[in-house]
């Protein structure tokens, strides 16, 4: 599975990363490489979650898709 993430420079310094397609799977590091290592951990962390809600009334109603045109 592919899932596209934005990085940020962070005013403070480093980065931060959020997952436009997971609303709320964020996360920070120093560095690029860094970043990349966490956002991968809290994408696991918020796919972990969302399989657990899976068919309760908590799941997210809404998606984001790719459409080529």
């Amino acid at each position: 599975m592919n899932l596209k993430v934005i990085v940020h420079a962070a005013e403070e310094g480093g980065f931060w990363a959020e997952v436009p397609a997971l609303p709320g799977c964020v996360s920070q590091g120093e560095t690029l490489e860094e970043v990349k290592v966490s956002i991968r951990e809290a994408i696991a962390g918020c796919l972990e979650v969302l399989n657990e809600r899976k068919g309760s009334e908590e799941a997210p109603v809404h998606q984001i898709i790719e459409v080529a045109v």
